[in-house]
């Protein structure tokens, strides 16, 4: 069984920054690729950002690229999102994503997949 938690959410004007955080228990981390999506109430859960098993690819939706980072650290079992040059149209529910993929790559594989309970985040001034 794996758990995930998220933290690091909050209020922050325009232009500024946030860490979010997904620590994750469970022997499974280090096999499996990690996602950050986020969800605005009312509308479907988009994909905000996704990396590899061994953290040698990345993959981030257009509207993040440049300014938000995914990254993780298999030893510490945590996967984080920096995010940048906020804006308030990326106010909403982050949540951490661990899913299985053929190998190192971000091809889909069966297997259990695991979501956090979110955290929220809001850019307003």
């Amino acid at each position: 069984q794996v758990h995930l938690e998220e933290s690091g959410g909050g209020l922050v004007q325009p232009g500024g920054s946030l860490r979010l955080s997904c620590a994750a228990s469970g022997s499974i981390f280090s096999n499996n690729a990690m996602g950050w999506y986020r969800q605005v109430l009312g509308k479907q859960r988009e994909l905000v950002a996704v990396i590899t098993s061994t953290g040698g690819m990345t993959k981030y939706t257009e509207s993040v690229k440049g300014r938000f980072t995914i990254s993780r650290d298999n030893a510490r079992k945590l996967v984080d999102l920096q995010m940048n040059s906020l804006k308030p149209e990326d106010t909403a529910t982050y949540y951490c994503r661990l899913f299985p993929t053929v190998g190192s790559s971000l091809l889909p594989a069966r297997g259990p997949d695991y979501w956090g309970q979110g955290t929220q985040v809001t850019v307003s001034s």
